[in-house]
């Protein structure tokens, strides 16, 4: 039993390292390019401001383009994992907020370097059409495990796991239903626009709180809200402590 501890301890140590070295080069990266633009940083240069060999950066990205693009690919599985192993009491769209809201506190620890990334994309226009290419797949994965939590049975929820592993063709996915589509589509809207506004207004409340606030006005089904005067959220939660 001890080494089958020892072992699954090492695994551990060994996967942090994997991901604080992601880290380390996409941080590098961005802030590279927010400085001389995508165009002009190397993978060597990228390399070099993360103290590794360019040789190591291939292990983790397989092109230069896909450093800014794939800052963390693990996020979408970790994100539907959740979603699979949500109390089966709460709805699909409890079970979507939860989840997201887990994943998107990494955006408030590392604001800086997601705001630097979002003007990298603004200088660099097929950094963000890729971008965006690869947000679409997610979307799509996102709606298919949506699906299957609503109906394991049903023909959103059959055969194979819920990544394509490839771009898929709206033919590919016509098995899922109209509110997985959606509510995976709004999910990523709520997403962008929690993100906008918090470093748009820099309210006094943290980033996961606003993000749980614009679902609360989704669950609601977007009425006005009454005028307010501060950031509070519509739930009658206060940002007094």
């Amino acid at each position: 039993m001890q080494c089958v501890t020892n072992k699954g301890a090492g695994a551990g140590l060994r996967e942090r390292k994997k991901q604080a070295t992601r880290a380390a080069l996409s941080e590098a990266a961005v802030r590279l390019a927010a400085e001389h633009g995508a165009e002009n940083v190397t993978v060597e240069a990228i390399s070099n401001a993360a103290g590794v060999s360019p040789r190591t950066f291939f292990n983790y990205f397989d092109s230069h383009d896909d450093v800014f693009v794939m800052m963390d690919p693990d996020v979408g599985e970790r994100v539907r994992r959740a979603i699979r192993d949500a109390p089966a009491e709460l709805s699909p769209l409890d079970a979507v907020r939860e989840a997201m809201a887990a994943e998107l506190a990494e955006v408030e620890l590392r604001h800086e370097v997601w705001s630097l990334r979002a003007k990298v994309f603004q200088k660099s226009p097929h950094l963000l059409a890729r971008g965006l290419g690869l947000h679409m797949a997610e979307e799509r994965d996102l709606a298919r495990t949506i699906a299957r939590r609503i109906d394991p049975d049903g023909p959103g929820g059959q055969g194979g796991p819920d990544v394509h592993g490839g771009p898929a063709g709206p033919c590919e996915d016509a098995d899922i239903e109209l509110y997985p589509r959606l509510l995976a589509a709004v999910a990523g809207t709520a997403a962008r626009v929690a993100i906008e506004h918090w470093y748009a207004h820099s309210p006094p409340l943290t980033f996961p709180e606003i993000f749980r606030d614009v679902f609360t006005h989704l669950s609601a089904g977007l009425p006005q809200p009454p005028a307010q005067t501060d950031d509070r959220p519509s739930d009658g939660r206060t940002t007094e402590s």
